[in-house]
Protein backbone atom coordinates (compact mmCIF):
# COMPACT_ATOMS: atom_id res chain seq x y z
CA UNK A 1 0.00 0.00 0.00
CA UNK A 2 2.75 2.14 0.54
CA UNK A 3 4.16 1.66 -2.84
CA UNK A 4 0.92 2.23 -4.11
CA UNK A 5 0.77 5.42 -2.53
CA UNK A 6 3.67 6.74 -3.55
CA UNK A 7 2.98 5.49 -7.25
CA UNK A 8 -0.56 8.01 -7.03
CA UNK A 9 1.36 10.80 -5.27
CA UNK A 10 4.23 10.60 -7.50
CA UNK A 11 1.63 10.64 -10.68
CA UNK A 12 0.54 13.78 -9.32
CA UNK A 13 3.58 15.83 -9.08
CA UNK A 14 4.27 15.21 -12.77
CA UNK A 15 1.35 15.89 -13.60
CA UNK A 16 1.12 19.31 -11.63
CA UNK A 17 4.62 19.32 -10.98
CA UNK A 18 2.71 20.12 -7.30
CA UNK A 19 2.42 17.91 -4.45
CA UNK A 20 5.24 15.61 -3.19
CA UNK A 21 4.97 16.73 0.53
CA UNK A 22 1.44 18.53 0.05
CA UNK A 23 0.15 14.82 -0.45
CA UNK A 24 2.29 12.32 0.83
CA UNK A 25 3.00 13.67 4.35
CA UNK A 26 -1.34 13.96 4.90
CA UNK A 27 -1.44 10.86 3.19
CA UNK A 28 1.30 8.80 5.96
CA UNK A 29 -0.63 10.50 9.16
CA UNK A 30 -3.88 10.43 8.16
CA UNK A 31 -4.43 7.04 6.06
CA UNK A 32 -2.07 5.20 7.41
CA UNK A 33 -1.46 6.54 11.10
CA UNK A 34 1.63 7.43 10.89
CA UNK A 35 3.18 9.69 13.94
CA UNK A 36 3.12 13.26 11.96
CA UNK A 37 7.26 13.41 12.99
CA UNK A 38 8.04 10.37 11.39
CA UNK A 39 5.79 11.39 8.38
CA UNK A 40 7.50 14.97 8.12
CA UNK A 41 11.25 13.04 8.60
CA UNK A 42 10.72 10.42 6.30
CA UNK A 43 9.03 12.66 3.77
CA UNK A 44 11.39 15.09 3.85
CA UNK A 45 14.74 12.83 3.11
CA UNK A 46 11.94 11.51 -0.07
CA UNK A 47 11.86 14.75 -0.97
CA UNK A 48 15.60 15.48 -0.90
CA UNK A 49 16.42 12.22 -2.57
CA UNK A 50 13.47 12.67 -5.87
CA UNK A 51 14.49 15.98 -6.41
CA UNK A 52 18.41 15.58 -6.54
CA UNK A 53 17.73 13.89 -10.10
CA UNK A 54 15.55 17.13 -11.12
CA UNK A 55 18.32 19.42 -10.20
CA UNK A 56 20.38 17.68 -12.52
CA UNK A 57 18.38 17.83 -15.07
CA UNK A 58 17.45 21.45 -14.67
CA UNK A 59 21.01 22.46 -13.81
CA UNK A 60 22.62 20.57 -17.34
CA UNK A 61 19.86 22.91 -19.15
CA UNK A 62 20.50 26.27 -17.57
CA UNK A 63 17.38 26.31 -15.84
CA UNK A 64 18.85 27.05 -12.26
CA UNK A 65 19.51 30.49 -11.78
CA UNK A 66 22.42 30.01 -8.63
CA UNK A 67 21.90 33.35 -7.42
CA UNK A 68 18.32 33.20 -6.05
CA UNK A 69 19.22 29.67 -5.23
CA UNK A 70 21.89 30.58 -2.86
CA UNK A 71 19.90 33.30 -1.26
CA UNK A 72 16.84 31.30 -0.32
CA UNK A 73 20.02 28.88 1.21
CA UNK A 74 21.15 31.33 3.50
CA UNK A 75 17.79 31.86 5.15
CA UNK A 76 16.94 28.47 4.85
CA UNK A 77 19.72 26.10 6.08
CA UNK A 78 20.66 28.17 9.19
CA UNK A 79 16.88 28.33 10.15
CA UNK A 80 16.25 24.25 9.12
CA UNK A 81 19.19 23.58 11.71
CA UNK A 82 17.79 25.85 14.66
CA UNK A 83 14.40 24.33 14.11
CA UNK A 84 15.61 21.49 14.41
CA UNK A 85 17.51 21.92 17.54
CA UNK A 86 14.80 23.10 19.13
CA UNK A 87 12.32 20.34 18.03
CA UNK A 88 15.07 17.88 20.26
CA UNK A 89 13.77 19.75 23.04
CA UNK A 90 10.43 18.61 22.86
CA UNK A 91 9.50 14.61 24.11
CA UNK A 92 10.32 12.29 20.99
CA UNK A 93 7.04 10.79 19.20
CA UNK A 94 4.61 12.91 22.36
CA UNK A 95 1.12 14.13 21.75
CA UNK A 96 2.45 17.67 22.14
CA UNK A 97 5.13 17.29 19.00
CA UNK A 98 2.19 15.59 17.03
CA UNK A 99 -0.26 18.56 17.78
CA UNK A 100 2.77 21.13 16.37
CA UNK A 101 3.51 18.91 13.34
CA UNK A 102 -0.27 18.61 12.68
CA UNK A 103 -1.36 22.12 12.90
CA UNK A 104 1.98 23.32 11.06
CA UNK A 105 0.84 20.86 8.03
CA UNK A 106 -2.29 21.92 8.48
CA UNK A 107 -1.38 26.19 7.89
CA UNK A 108 0.87 24.90 5.07
CA UNK A 109 -0.90 22.95 3.19
CA UNK A 110 -3.89 25.78 3.49
CA UNK A 111 -0.94 28.71 2.26
CA UNK A 112 -0.22 26.12 -1.14
CA UNK A 113 -3.39 25.96 -1.88
CA UNK A 114 -3.69 29.71 -1.68
CA UNK A 115 -0.47 30.28 -3.64
CA UNK A 116 -1.61 27.61 -6.50
CA UNK A 117 -4.97 29.59 -6.52
CA UNK A 118 -3.38 33.10 -7.33
CA UNK A 119 -0.13 32.44 -8.48
CA UNK A 120 -0.72 34.24 -11.49
CA UNK A 121 -2.49 37.37 -9.94
CA UNK A 122 0.66 37.62 -7.65
CA UNK A 123 2.91 37.54 -11.05
CA UNK A 124 0.66 39.81 -12.59
CA UNK A 125 0.65 42.46 -10.02
CA UNK A 126 4.65 41.93 -9.44
CA UNK A 127 5.16 43.06 -13.06
CA UNK A 128 3.43 45.72 -12.92
CA UNK A 129 6.08 46.99 -9.99
CA UNK A 130 8.90 45.02 -11.67
CA UNK A 131 10.49 49.04 -12.10
CA UNK A 132 10.12 50.24 -8.74
CA UNK A 133 13.10 50.88 -7.15
CA UNK A 134 12.24 49.82 -3.64
CA UNK A 135 11.16 46.09 -5.62
CA UNK A 136 14.52 46.17 -6.41
CA UNK A 137 16.80 46.92 -3.57
CA UNK A 138 14.64 44.98 -1.05
CA UNK A 139 14.67 42.06 -3.29
CA UNK A 140 17.58 40.35 -2.03
CA UNK A 141 16.92 40.52 1.96
CA UNK A 142 13.41 39.86 0.98
CA UNK A 143 14.60 36.50 -0.47
CA UNK A 144 16.56 35.67 2.21
CA UNK A 145 13.79 36.29 4.80
CA UNK A 146 11.70 34.16 2.81
CA UNK A 147 14.49 31.40 2.76
CA UNK A 148 14.21 31.30 6.69
CA UNK A 149 10.58 31.15 6.11
CA UNK A 150 10.79 28.22 4.42
CA UNK A 151 13.30 26.62 6.07
CA UNK A 152 11.24 26.31 9.61
CA UNK A 153 8.04 25.59 7.64
CA UNK A 154 9.29 22.52 5.61
CA UNK A 155 11.65 21.40 8.75
CA UNK A 156 8.23 21.20 10.95
CA UNK A 157 6.01 20.36 8.30
CA UNK A 158 7.78 18.87 5.47
CA UNK A 159 5.43 21.11 2.81
CA UNK A 160 6.27 24.78 1.41
CA UNK A 161 9.39 24.18 -0.62
CA UNK A 162 7.42 23.12 -4.04
CA UNK A 163 4.61 25.37 -4.93
CA UNK A 164 4.55 28.29 -2.14
CA UNK A 165 8.16 28.61 -3.00
CA UNK A 166 7.59 29.15 -7.09
CA UNK A 167 4.76 31.63 -5.91
CA UNK A 168 6.79 33.90 -4.17
CA UNK A 169 10.04 33.48 -6.33
CA UNK A 170 7.18 34.43 -9.21
CA UNK A 171 6.44 37.73 -7.29
CA UNK A 172 10.18 38.36 -5.94
CA UNK A 173 11.59 37.64 -9.58
CA UNK A 174 8.47 38.35 -12.09
CA UNK A 175 10.88 38.46 -15.40
CA UNK A 176 12.85 36.10 -14.46
CA UNK A 177 11.43 33.01 -17.12
CA UNK A 178 9.17 30.56 -15.14
CA UNK A 179 11.40 27.45 -16.39
CA UNK A 180 14.41 29.18 -14.20
CA UNK A 181 12.02 30.00 -11.25
CA UNK A 182 11.20 26.00 -10.97
CA UNK A 183 14.29 25.26 -11.78
CA UNK A 184 15.97 27.81 -9.14
CA UNK A 185 12.79 26.59 -6.69
CA UNK A 186 14.57 22.84 -7.16
CA UNK A 187 17.50 23.17 -6.74
CA UNK A 188 17.00 24.84 -3.42
CA UNK A 189 14.68 22.19 -2.05
CA UNK A 190 17.57 19.43 -2.14
CA UNK A 191 19.69 21.31 0.21
CA UNK A 192 16.99 22.39 2.54
CA UNK A 193 15.13 19.00 2.68
CA UNK A 194 18.45 17.28 3.26
CA UNK A 195 19.54 19.16 5.95
CA UNK A 196 16.17 19.07 7.81
CA UNK A 197 15.70 15.25 7.06
CA UNK A 198 18.96 14.43 8.23
CA UNK A 199 18.18 16.34 11.56
CA UNK A 200 14.79 14.37 11.71
CA UNK A 201 17.15 11.32 11.48
CA UNK A 202 19.32 12.23 14.22
CA UNK A 203 15.96 12.78 16.43
CA UNK A 204 14.91 9.00 15.54
CA UNK A 205 11.82 10.57 13.52
CA UNK A 206 12.63 8.88 10.23
CA UNK A 207 11.49 4.81 8.70
CA UNK A 208 13.50 4.04 6.31
CA UNK A 209 11.44 0.66 5.44
CA UNK A 210 8.93 3.20 4.42
CA UNK A 211 11.49 5.36 2.75
CA UNK A 212 12.05 2.53 0.29
CA UNK A 213 8.36 1.42 -0.58
CA UNK A 214 7.37 5.06 -0.99
CA UNK A 215 10.60 5.54 -3.41
CA UNK A 216 9.80 2.23 -5.04
CA UNK A 217 6.20 3.58 -6.44
CA UNK A 218 6.88 7.09 -6.53
CA UNK A 219 9.87 7.36 -9.47
CA UNK A 220 7.89 5.30 -12.19
CA UNK A 221 4.35 7.42 -11.01
CA UNK A 222 6.49 10.27 -11.22
CA UNK A 223 7.90 9.41 -14.74
CA UNK A 224 4.20 8.25 -15.74
CA UNK A 225 2.39 11.65 -14.95
CA UNK A 226 5.68 13.68 -16.75
CA UNK A 227 4.69 11.94 -19.82
CA UNK A 228 0.85 12.38 -19.33
CA UNK A 229 0.91 16.09 -18.39
CA UNK A 230 0.61 17.19 -22.07
CA UNK A 231 -2.89 15.55 -22.48
CA UNK A 232 -4.61 17.42 -19.00
CA UNK A 233 -5.46 20.80 -19.18
CA UNK A 234 -3.75 22.48 -16.01
CA UNK A 235 -6.84 24.32 -15.33
CA UNK A 236 -8.64 21.71 -14.35
CA UNK A 237 -5.56 20.24 -12.51
CA UNK A 238 -4.46 23.27 -10.15
CA UNK A 239 -8.02 24.13 -8.79
CA UNK A 240 -8.96 20.15 -7.67
CA UNK A 241 -5.54 20.09 -6.34
CA UNK A 242 -6.00 23.08 -4.29
CA UNK A 243 -8.92 22.49 -3.41
CA UNK A 244 -8.39 18.94 -1.80
CA UNK A 245 -5.31 20.50 0.40
CA UNK A 246 -7.99 22.99 1.40
CA UNK A 247 -9.68 19.58 2.90
CA UNK A 248 -6.52 18.09 4.00
CA UNK A 249 -5.09 21.47 5.83
CA UNK A 250 -8.90 22.37 7.36
CA UNK A 251 -9.21 18.74 8.66
CA UNK A 252 -5.39 18.64 9.85
CA UNK A 253 -5.61 21.77 12.13
CA UNK A 254 -8.92 20.21 13.41
CA UNK A 255 -8.38 17.23 14.57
Amino acid sequence: MFTLSGFVVGAIVGLTGVGGGSLMTPLLVLVFGIHPATAVGTDLLYAAITKAGGTVVHARKGHVDWRVTRLLATGSIPAAALTIWALSFLPKQSAEVSHIMSVSLGVALLLTACSIIFRHKLQDHALAHAGDSAHTQLRAPITIAFGALLGVLVTVSSVGAGALGVAVLFYLYPRLPTIRIIGSDVAHAVPLTLVAGLGHWLLGSVNWTLLGSLLLGSLPGIWLGSHASARVPDRILRPILAFMLVLIGGKLIAQ
